[in-house]
């Protein structure tokens, strides 16, 4: 973003707001444990991959259709996280894939996943499936998938489209738990209404530092949250001294700074 054209103080407003969240990432460094507030839909994802180690069943997670793109290395991060915890409880995790680029990344992250937890020879890449760059053949597939491996836990995130409802309503028929999380706003109802969990909005962003407690991406998220409540109170703020102004009138103000002029001159 150029400040090219930014008014004076909106340089100062982005200065302050990188200070805040350097600061913030520093503190967190150096081994300040942020309170973070409880998403339920991301601490629903051990819960549901518990659930189907228990039943003795696989977990599919879709990262969406997108490609190369921040909303599906969100995605990824995710992945990543669920992956440890299926290799971790020795379970199954089925990864289907749309774009032929992220297949070996997917792939790698749930290798370097098996490997973290010293279980590399449970490791299945035959879960981690190209099936389809098109996206009905793609949730045909997936659907597929759900009914012949009698998935019991599907995660849902990255960016999705019509065939969201298809995935979710297949999902639910099997009975499996899903958890879901889109910036598509369009296709959010429709995870709300077929999803047992939905993360909406900023949580899907900050998913990755909900579940990995790092402190460099932790103190981020603090410092932007802090940065956005010191410019809302601002606007809140401007609007109440706008609306003192229009209702009082501009000269009570002017007597004002002359009986404070008086006052200290």
């Amino acid at each position: 973003m150029s400040l090219e054209h930014a008014l004076p103080l909106h340089a100062v407003l982005a200065a302050i707001t990188v200070a805040i969240i350097l600061y913030a990432i520093l503190t967190a460094r150096s081994g300040k444990d942020y309170y973070v507030r409880k998403i339920p839909g991301l601490a629903a994802i051990d819960e549901a991959v518990g659930r189907a180690t228990e039943m003795g069943r696989p977990m599919l997670f879709s990262i969406g259709l997108g490609g190369t793109d921040p909303s599906t290395f969100q995605a990824l991060a995710v992945l990543q996280h669920v992956a440890r915890l299926a290799a971790r409880y020795d379970g199954r995790l089925i990864v289907p894939i749309v774009d032929v680029v992220l297949y070996p990344i997917a792939e790698e992250l749930c290798r370097e996943a098996w490997h973290a937890e010293g279980k590399d020879e449970a490791f299945r890449p035959d879960d981690i499936r190209f099936l389809s760059d098109r996206q009905f053949a793609y949730a045909a597939a997936v659907i597929g998938i759900m009914h012949r491996e009698r998935v019991a836990s599907n995660y849902y995130f990255g960016l999705f489209y019509a065939e969201s409802l298809l995935l979710a309503e297949s999902g639910q028929e099997t009975g499996a738990v899903q958890v879901a999380g889109t910036p598509s706003t369009t296709q959010i109802p429709f995870f709300l209404v077929a999803c047992d969990y939905t993360i909406i909005g900023d949580e899907y962003f900050a998913a990755t530092a909900y579940l990995t407690r790092e402190p460099t991406l932790l103190g981020s998220l603090i410092g932007q949250d802090v940065a956005k409540a010191l410019l809302f109170l601002m606007i809140i703020a401007g609007i109440a001294g706008a609306t003192v102004t229009t209702l009082l009138g501009p000269k009570v103000f002017e007597r004002f700074g002359d009986f404070v002029i008086r006052l200290f001159g």
